[in-house]
């Protein structure tokens, strides 16, 4: 494995930690309240229970709302700083300071459940990533596992007067590969994330044993339209793809 790498993302999330908790806080940004989190309630089920993993938990919001649901949660980061952030904000949660490609404080067949949210494209080694997750499953364990969507990459959206978005592929698409994107929104570091296109994704879960179970494309239902802030905001989480969510059984 190549640790440097490994390390570049790490001071790459700790130089980002505080500024990622403004941006993610207690709830989940837009995109996770609006789109995602409900498949990933849907696609988890009843956690009550069980032994769940938050892996890649930042700094920590969707570690609480396990344990909320009456999970026993461990989570984990490749980042101290964001460990740091989610020690502070929950003791009594057990945070560690571990790679997701490694899980090396994890022992084997220790969960029920890991979830994986926005964390599959940040990670540099993906097989060893999902091969990990396998590892520390119970047989009859999940992963539920929500990402961006790399055949929409926010990157190479340009949004028109009309609110009409198109996307402009300045790199190729089945070559996986590093990018770095310059900073969004409040932040002010270049972003650096790894394109793999979605069926190298469908390949390495089924190369380290899981069956894929379930398979959503997460975008603003009817029934949630009211928690749009504005027209515009509802009108981009109905009708674009933003991520890819999976639930992997072993």
């Amino acid at each position: 494995m190549n640790d440097e790498i490994l390390e570049e993302t790490r001071r790459f999330w700790n130089g980002i930690a505080s500024d990622w908790q403004i941006q993610v806080g207690d709830e989940g940004d837009a995109n996770r309240r609006l789109n995602s989190d409900p498949v990933l309630w849907d696609f988890a089920g009843d956690v009550s229970g069980l032994d769940a993993l938050d892996a890649g938990c930042g700094t920590g919001y969707l570690s609480r709302h396990l344990a909320d649901r009456g999970a026993r949660v461990v989570g984990v980061d490749l980042s101290d700083k964001m460990i740091e952030i989610a020690r502070e904000r929950s003791p009594e949660i057990d945070f560690r300071v571990d790679s997701v490609s490694k899980l090396g404080t994890v022992h084997d067949g220790a969960f029920d459940l890991v979830v994986a949210n926005y964390v599959l494209m940040d990670v540099p080694h993906l097989m060893d990533t999902v091969e990990a997750f396998h590892r520390v499953l119970r047989e009859g364990g999940k992963v539920v596992t929500v990402f961006s969507h790399p055949c929409f990459p926010q990157g190479e959206r340009t949004d028109g007067p009309a609110g009409e978005a198109t996307f402009a592929w300045t790199r190729p698409y089945f070559e996986p590969h590093k990018v770095v994107e310059p900073p969004w929104g409040h932040f002010t570091s270049d972003f650096i994330w790894f394109h793999r296109p979605l069926s190298d994704y469908w390949k390495a879960f089924t190369s380290a044993g899981f069956a894929v179970t379930r398979f959503e494309e997460p975008r603003l239902t009817p029934d949630r339209f009211h928690l749009a802030k504005s027209d515009a905001e509802r009108e981009r989480s109905r009708s674009r793809a933003y991520s890819v969510a999976f639930q992997l059984t072993k």
